[in-house]
This record gives C-alpha cells, sequence and structure tokens, in this order.
C-alpha cells in the first residue's frame, strides 16, 4: 500500500450533490457542495424526486470541478467512496450509480459508507488528533443517536430517538412558527433575538433513547392556541429544552461507559446555542470536538474520510451493491 491515499467520495443522499477528494482521511484536497436549498425552499422542505432530477443534472459537473480544484486526474485516485444510506433512496441510487460506473470505468476499488459514520468522520478532518474510542451526539434531521464510537469502523448505538429525529423537529418548529425551510437555522437565529422562558416538557426514559415529539407537539399547540406569544421565545425555550434532553443523555452515556471524550456530529450540531453549551461541559472536565461549520451539514469530504477507514479496515463492495434509504449504522 503506498504512502499516501486519495479517496474520492461521494454524498447524495438529500439535497445536496457533493463530491471530495481527501488524502489519508484526513486532509481535504477539494470538498465541492451544489445545494438544492434554493430550489426546494418553495415547498417548505425536500421534494424527493426533484432532488433526485438536480443530482443527475449535478453529479459530473461537480465531480469535474473537483478534480480541477484538488489538481488531480481520475488516475491519482486510489478508491470511490459513495454513500449508500440512510437517505432518500433516488437521490443516493444518482450518486451510487455514478459511483459505480465510474469505478467499472477507471478500474478502482469502490467502498460504499453509510452516511451517519461519514457525519462522525467529519470530526477527523478537523480535529487531526482525535482517535477512537469517544462518544459521539449524532444530531440530523434524519438521526438522533448516542454513538459508541470504539474504532474507526465499529460502533454501538447506545441510544436513539424513538420517534422525531431532533432536526425534523426543528424543521417542523420553524414550519409552524412561519419561518420556513430549512428550519435549523432560522429557529437558532430568531432564538438568539428571544429569552428561553416558556415551560416546555421533556421525555424521559431509564435508558439513553430519546423523544422529540412531545416537544414538538407542546410547541405546536401553543403558538397555535395563543395567537399573540412571541415566537423568539417559543424559538428559545425551544431550542434550550431540546439542548438539555441531549446533555442529560449525553452525561448518562459518560457514566455508563467511563468515556469523557464527546464529539458532535450532523448538520444539527451547527446550532449555535448546542456548541455553546457542550462548550461548557469541559468545566466538568469532559473533551469536547465539534466539527467546523461547514463540515456539520451534508458533503462528501465527511464520506471519504469515512471511506478511507473502511478502506484501509479491508472493506471492498462489488458493483451489486445498492442503496438503503433506512440503513442503520
Amino acid at each position: 500500500m503506498k504512502k499516501d491515499i486519495i479517496t474520492l467520495g461521494i454524498e447524495s443522499s438529500c439535497d445536496e450533490t457533493s463530491v471530495a477528494l481527501v488524502k489519508n482521511g484526513r486532509k481535504i484536497l477539494s470538498n465541492v457542495i451544489d445545494t438544492q436549498i434554493p430550489i426546494h425552499e418553495k415547498y417548505g422542505g425536500v421534494v424527493p424526486e426533484i432532488a433526485s432530477r438536480n443530482h443527475i443534472e449535478a453529479i459530473s459537473r461537480v465531480t469535474k470541478k473537483a478534480l480541477l480544484e484538488a489538481n488531480i486526474t481520475f488516475n491519482d485516485i486510489d478508491v470511490i467512496a459513495p454513500t449508500y444510506g440512510p437517505g432518500l433512496v433516488g437521490a443516493l441510487l444518482v450518486g451510487l450509480s455514478y459511483a459505480k460506473a465510474l469505478s467499472f470505468a477507471i478500474n478502482k476499488p469502490l467502498v460504499g459508507v453509510n452516511h451517519i459514520q461519514g457525519h462522525i468522520a467529519a470530526n477527523y478532518i478537523t480535529y487531526k488528533e482525535l482517535e477512537p474510542p469517544f462518544i459521539c451526539v449524532m444530531t440530523s434531521g434524519g438521526n438522533t443517536q448516542i454513538i459508541y464510537v470504539k474504532d474507526y469502523t465499529e460502533f454501538e448505538v447506545l441510544g436513539k430517538t424513538r420517534d422525531d429525529a431532533i432536526g425534523e423537529a426543528f424543521d417542523k418548529v420553524a414550519r409552524v412558527v412561519g419561518l420556513g425551510y430549512p428550519g435549523g437555522p432560522k429557529v437558532d437565529k430568531l432564538a438568539s433575538e428571544g429569552k428561553p422562558e416558556i415551560k416546555l416538557p421533556k421525555t424521559h426514559f431509564d435508558n439513553l433513547d430519546f423523544s422529540f415529539s412531545g416537544i414538538k407537539t407542546a410547541v405546536i399547540n401553543l403558538n397555535h392556541n395563543n395567537p399573540n406569544i412571541n415566537k423568539a421565545d417559543l424559538c428559545a425555550s425551544f431550542q434550550k429544552t431540546v439542548t438539555e434532553i441531549l446533555i442529560e443523555n449525553v452525561e448518562k452515556a459518560i457514566n455508563q461507559t467511563k468515556i469523557n471524550t464527546i464529539a458532535l456530529a450532523g448538520g444539527v450540531s451547527a446550532n449555535s446555542y448546542i456548541r455553546k453549551e457542550f462548550k461548557k461541559l469541559e468545566e466538568k472536565n469532559i473533551k469536547i470536538y465539534m466539527p467546523d461549520l461547514k463540515l456539520c451539514t451534508d458533503n462528501a469530504g465527511m464520506i471519504a474520510s469515512a471511506g478511507y477507514y473502511n478502506y484501509i479496515s479491508g472493506k471492498r463492495d462489488n458493483l451489486e451493491l445498492n442503496a438503503i434509504p433506512n440503513l442503520k449504522l
């Protein structure tokens, strides 16, 4: 195996078409992201069929741009790593089909990547010194999990949501108070203007699982029954309560595993309030890692990083690799 390994990552699980070149799993040579947010904004959320069509239009162009920015050719690539789940099946199939065709055409190994593993790996790019084991708090539009990262390719889910993912709850709250899509950044912005003084319910379990449907429903009812309610205060209270829920479970995970290194991951980890409150845990001798903001949301850099670790651990996939929309870690 040669000293430097160049991984071409492809991400198309939702509404971002992204291609990246990453060296040795840690150094980004290029990370091109073609976002569809302006397209889906007018619909109030991602329309799967439209997302798939736009991935088809963008994938080749984005790949060429990524190669150009990295100043390398297809011959320099050692491995091709596409996301194959979880995500929207049509969107996943575009990136995966392109990756399989490319793997066949240039005779390079194909290594599929779990999108959740990719989010975890975003921390390896931001922090060159970070190594497993650690606890990862995975918060995104489709997933909320506490994951024990035992090694680069070995994971144990300690707790997960039983209903809505936290990002889904943010989007629904944004829609209810009239902020539109994408909800997370808009709730974060409006919450900064409010006071978190409205009491909202928390659902607790004996284990490390989450539930966000109760707090989401409470926000909807408060907004519906009180037309003059302060929307900024409501958003601030929602944001504060869900952050408390996350931190309470993380502290339980630390007590359970005796591991006090915590990494955030996923689109919701870009939330300014969540980042600020988690940073405070360092006062309790807990080490906190948070990916660069540009690596929190979907991107191929994180997929390439995860693909690299899959590759050096011996994982290989053939051209029968299929998209799995509900893929588990």
